[in-house]
């Protein structure tokens, strides 16, 4: 009696709904503090989809900048690789959900054979044409783990994405701001150079008056020969932060050239002001946090996987299709074939590979639980560090402004000496160097304070707004 289509459809739902084994998947949890200890009250980390797609960096008010950070965002190497990769993770995903439903084939022969039976020589055709269908329910759920698995793969490597996205944008906020930090020191020797020039010519001038020894003109000589090195050495290092911009975002430095800043316009950069209480859902935006908890959801689906191995695997089996010795025939009636099977197969012994197999993804479980903490316990550090630099910084930089002012008024009473007879060369340089010193540290502390602003900009996945809509990671197209 041929099985009706209702009891068909009740066992191959029967089977679907078999359970999974191994374990459900938890979120790992740690224990963590109350508050920041800088400021702000924030709560655990629940990672989400990264907002790599805020534009963060427009807060600096730098067109310049803009207009790089767009060109990156195209063009970057790294990024494009992370892009790849990203429809890589999607593409095994699609291929893990296959194996939930059966492989249906087609095939077609023609065959000519000479047979000897029996003393019997016979040579004929013969013909065929069928489907052949073969499926393995998911009794114990290895499939759906498997699929399980690699959904959280392909989450993973969209954060990876947005982390690729966030590390090239901060960088090359970075490079921009020392770059601009390296044109104000290259301004502030510019003008050093030509105060120190018009101090030779007033040491020679009072040389050969015969008030100045022939020691305070080779003292100004070697300090103007100084300045003008250290001017050099700057122009290096802009160079190489030049070349490095170009490579960010996908140019050779060959084709590529960024204007100095014109000494009337100084850094064109605003620093946001620092939230006085910084939101704990900000580090949900961290990608590499998220990134962290779904490589564990996708170690927890693997000991399902291997889990599944401990038990019997059933296969059905279905073809039919024409059978004859002649073309002619091939579709009629007596020409039909089919077939109906199923197979069962279990391990009965293996040495331990089963048992193997589940222990090493027992502790690859392990080793992502402990990254994902890690991680999370990292971006808490990183976080707290970049709260006390820019708080620390803004106090420095109140401290050496005055030093600044405090320097250059020193420097001005020593020249006026110096011309009046009072006091000699040496106290001049002195002064004078002591004002270049500040002077420059002072502008070295004003690109920390950026620095520490962009960190903290990365710090808390890239933005300070957690209104913001979670934009999920798309892969661009292959070109």
């Amino acid at each position: 009696m041929p099985l009706r289509p209702s009891v068909v459809a009740l066992a191959a739902a029967a089977l679907l709904s078999a359970c999974a084994v191994g374990p459900d998947y938890v979120r790992p949890t740690l224990p963590v503090p109350a508050a920041y200890k800088e400021s702000g009250n924030w709560k655990p980390a629940e990672p989400r989809p990264a907002a790599s797609n805020q534009a963060w960096w427009q807060v600096y008010g730098d067109t310049t900048l803009d207009g790089l950070m767009t060109d990156a965002q195209g063009a970057n190497q790294n990024i494009r690789q992370a892009e790849a990769t990203y429809r890589q993770a999607l593409a095994l995903a699609d291929a893990d959900r296959a194996g939930l439903f059966p492989t249906l084939g087609l095939n077609a022969g023609v065959a000519r054979a000479r047979t000897n039976a029996s003393g019997a020589v016979r040579t004929g055709n013969a013909d065929s044409l069928g489907l052949a269908a073969s499926w393995e329910p998911d009794l114990w759920g290895s499939v759906r783990r498997t699929i399980e698995s690699g959904n959280a793969s392909a989450q993973a490597s969209a954060d990876d994405l947005a982390a690729a996205r966030l590390s090239i944008q901060t960088t090359l906020a970075q490079d921009y701001l020392q770059l601009r930090v390296a044109d104000q020191q290259r301004d502030l020797y510019d003008a050093t150079i030509a105060a120190y020039a018009q101090a030779l010519k007033l040491t020679r001038a009072q040389h050969d008056a015969g008030v100045a020894l022939q020691s305070d003109v080779a003292l100004a000589e070697s300090q103007l020969a100084q300045a003008q090195a250290a001017a050099v050495d700057l122009e290096a290092t802009r160079a190489q932060l030049e070349h490095a911009i170009a490579v960010l975002t996908g140019r050779a430095p060959a084709q590529f050239a960024l204007p100095r800043a014109p000494a009337s316009q100084p850094m064109a950069l605003r620093l946001p002001a620092s939230p006085a209480g910084l939101p704990s859902e900000l580090l949900e935006h961290r990608p590499d946090i998220a990134g962290a908890e779904r490589r564990a959801a996708a170690a927890n689906a693997n000991i399902g996987v291997a889990k599944a191995a401990y038990f019997p695997q059933l296969t059905l089996n279905a073809s039919g299709g024409f059978s004859a010795a002649a073309m002619s025939s091939l579709f009629d009636t007596p020409s039909r074939v089919w077939s109906l099977g199923a197979a069962l197969a279990q391990a009965v012994f293996d040495g331990g590979l089963r048992r193997a197999h589940t222990a090493q993804a027992e502790a690859a479980y392990d080793v992502t639980v402990a990254q994902y903490k890690e991680t999370v316990l990292g971006a808490f550090q990183q976080v707290e560090d970049d709260l006390a630099l820019l708080r620390l910084l803004d106090q420095e930089t109140a401290f050496q402004d005055q030093a600044v002012r405090s320097a250059r008024q020193a420097e001005q009473l020593a020249i006026n000496q110096y011309r009046a007879g009072t006091a000699s060369y040496l106290g001049v340089v002195t002064a004078q160097t002591l004002s270049l010193t500040n002077q420059r540290t002072a502008v070295q502390l004003r690109g920390r304070l950026f620095a520490a602003s962009i960190s903290l900009v990365a710090a808390t996945g890239g933005g300070w707004s957690a209104s913001h809509p979670l934009a999920a990671a798309t892969p661009a197209q292959p070109q």
